[in-house]
């Protein structure tokens, strides 16, 4: 049967066109004081996901110290790689800035071509969140109670299940891929155009279980709309003390985060990347922020943007072994 989804150059056109009133604004550099009037923030992915869980929260917190609006534009597609694009074409004018995930480290790895280079054409102002990522399942599609259930489950029926993720070549995609390469399993794997559409699927039944970021997870497991059975890594994250964690299931190599992080436009005048560095900073540091990051699952790693970049720089070189090791092809 012929594919007719358009793909990721076919999305990055349409969007392209309806990019220039607010991200490609005519240049100017920002003069006076900073911020004069709202500043745009690219989210590559659709409202609903771990991205929009960060970054609207932040945006509140942005407009309520400065007395300007951080609106949010979301431009998902291509595994956040179309509103990567985007961003790396918009105004260094200090009015357009750009939250990306720990998706945009495993691209280069990922995608044969790109239209735009993380490193040469955006530049690192801050780590935002941090959150492990959670196996959750859909409890009427999977009746597993416990993760020692849902692992015999799928063993024995190899490929039954199917897993839904952000986007090929996203955290999530890539959390499943290292699950069945560790555990021996098959599962199959449906990307869609972010975690948003993907957790609602999941939420109604469309699809099985998802390999996702706690923070957009955590709402919904709260609610008891999706069951968690593991969170990956050593240790138990504090908003879900009774989830056990990857180490615990005799998975002690699966470590896999969900990272969010801001960016600005190559070109961007050094003082207002200071600026958003510390009004960022500020607002996480809130009450009301750091409220909302635990309730997430979230922590918040108080790095400077040269330890940001620096960081960025061994994600993407992790990420790219990882690919390898597990043989991760795009869908």
């Amino acid at each position: 049967m012929q594919d007719n989804r358009p793909t990721r150059r076919d999305l990055l056109r349409m969007a392209a066109a309806g990019a220039a009133g607010s991200t490609l604004a005519p240049f100017a550099f920002a003069q006076g004081a900073w911020p004069a009037k709202p500043v745009v923030m690219i989210v590559p992915f659709p409202a609903g996901g771990g991205t929009d869980a960060f970054a609207r929260p932040l945006a509140a917190q942005f407009a309520k110290q400065t007395g300007k609006q951080l609106v949010i534009d979301n431009r998902g597609g291509a595994g956040g790689t179309l509103g990567a694009t985007l961003a790396s074409r918009a105004a260094p004018d200090g009015y357009n800035t750009f939250m990306g995930a720990v998706h945009h480290t495993i691209a280069p790895a990922i995608y044969p071509k790109l239209d735009y280079d993380l490193q040469r054409d955006l530049v690192p102002i801050t780590l935002v969140a941090k959150v492990p990522q959670v196996v959750v399942v859909n409890p009427n599609r999977i009746p597993a109670k416990t993760f020692k259930e849902f692992l015999a489950l799928v063993k024995a029926n190899p490929g039954k299940y199917n897993y839904a993720s952000a986007g090929s070549g996203t955290s999530h995609h890539l959390a499943g891929e290292l699950f069945k390469l560790q555990t021996k399993t098959f599962i199959t794997h449906i990307p869609y155009r972010g975690a948003g559409p993907a957790l609602q699927d999941l939420i109604t039944g469309s699809a099985d279980l998802m390999f996702d970021g706690l923070g957009s997870s955590a709402a919904h497991i709260k609610g008891g709309r999706i069951r968690a059975l593991m969170v990956s890594g050593d240790k138990r994250n504090p908003a879900f003390p009774d989830v056990p964690c990857a180490a615990e299931m005799g998975l002690p190599d699966y470590t896999v985060t969900t990272w969010y992080g801001t960016w600005m436009p190559k070109g961007t005048p050094a003082d207002i990347q200071q600026h958003m560095f510390d009004e960022t900073r500020k607002a996480i540091q809130s009450e009301e922020l750091k409220a909302i990051w635990a309730q997430n699952g979230a922590e918040f790693p108080n790095l400077t943007q040269q330890q940001f970049a620096a960081f960025i720089d061994g994600e993407i070189k992790r990420w790219a072994t990882v690919v390898k090791a597990a043989n991760v092809k795009l869908d």
